[in-house]
């Protein structure tokens, strides 16, 4: 197995060969089931689990490998499995705020970051062109997207049940600007295309979205048979059952690797901010017309959102979900403020577990 078919490229191999590689090669994630993996190397593939060490330096759910990810491990004497030793920094990342996440509690709940997938160069994030869409919904898909460092795509799936695919096509690009969209029908194959542009030897894609829009028959028809299961959506709602139950990384017969996800239909954003000016731009760009510098937005003179909101030039509605994730975002840092004293204090009740280890050491070569 070739590593530059799975996604190997030069980011990986400078970070790898910056740690001690005598005795380790490296491997990507392909399934994730708890605490359990599936990884892909040079030398096939393996069941494989990660080290105490790995698993005693851990602080938090992010620090352990996701689908995508790329490991360090060593392959078992016997063959019959591999230990994952450590975990290489991510290219991309895509996370999410979970939700009742385990572990202490910090301030006023539970708040930990959720890596679903990692080191994804394009993420299709899929819509369904029935009674699913939602554009606040993908508005917020788009803005996590951005946030991980990959470049959102959106697919209009089921074109052959909507009346009007121009007009949804046209309104959803004057709203996830600077990410292309595109109508397709799963059932279509040509209507599928289009994507294989996205493609390519060593790229690695992802299909994101709620369930029933149609993710598993779209990939289905990439791969040239059924390999994923597709399950019927109710008529009364158009939502569909989970077929997707864990997340996994295909590689495509033609090149490149894919990483399908279980649905989602609420996605809890995890970042700051910052994050949103490329999902908003156009808002944040009339912000910076406003006349004063610390505008409100709120009965100021020369507000250029109002003026934009008077006009029509702003939808209101994109406004309010672009105020609804800001509060969010500052409701998280308040809490990963809180987070990170916990993780300063676990730290160092650590560091003088080490301390005191070293100590017995000594005492005992003394003697």
């Amino acid at each position: 197995m070739n590593l530059i078919d799975l996604g190997w490229n030069d980011f990986f191999k400078a970070h790898f060969e910056s740690i001690d590689t005598r005795d380790v090669i490296p491997a990507r994630i392909a399934v994730q089931q708890k605490d359990r993996y599936i990884i892909l190397c040079e030398k096939g593939e393996f069941q494989s689990e990660v080290s105490g060490k790995y698993r005693h330096k851990a602080l938090s759910k992010a620090d352990y490998p996701t689908v995508g990810d790329w490991v360090s491990i060593t392959i078992k004497p016997d063959g019959d499995g591999a230990v994952i030793h450590s975990l290489l920094p991510r290219k991309s990342k895509f996370s999410r705020k979970a939700v009742l996440a385990g572990g202490p509690k910090y301030g006023d709940g539970k708040t930990e970051e959720q890596v679903l997938s990692a080191n994804i160069d394009t993420a299709f994030i899929v819509s369904g062109l029935d009674g699913e869409y939602n554009l606040r919904r993908l508005e917020r898909y788009v803005a996590v997207a951005w946030d991980s460092g990959t470049s959102p795509v959106v697919l209009l799936n089921k074109s052959d049940l909507c009346d009007d695919v121009d007009a949804i096509v046209s309104e959803v690009e004057s709203t996830v600007i600077g990410a292309p969209v595109h109508s397709v029908s799963a059932l279509i194959t040509d209507s599928l295309e289009i994507l294989k542009g996205y493609f390519g030897k060593g790229k690695t894609v992802s299909f994101l979205g709620s369930s029933g829009v149609g993710k598993s028959t779209i990939i289905n028809s990439l791969l040239g048979y059924n390999r994923q299961k597709t399950g019927e959506v109710r008529e009364s709602d158009s939502r569909g059952r989970h077929t997707t139950t864990y997340r996994e990384l295909i590689l495509l017969p033609e090149g490149g690797i894919l990483i399908d996800t279980p649905g989602m239909r609420e996605i809890e954003i995890w970042g700051d901010e910052d994050d949103l000016s490329k999902a908003f731009d156009d808002i944040e760009e009339l912000a910076t017309q406003c006349r004063f510098n610390d505008c409100g937005h709120g009965n100021e003179p020369g507000c250029a959102v109002n003026e934009a909101l008077e006009s029509g030039k702003l939808d209101p509605n994109r406004y309010q979900n672009y105020l609804k994730l800001q509060k969010e975002l500052r409701r998280l840092a308040l809490r990963k403020m809180g987070k990170e004293a916990h993780y300063q204090k676990l730290r160092g009740r650590k560091f003088a577990s080490m301390v005191k280890e070293v100590k017995k050491l000594k005492n005992f070569k003394r003697k």
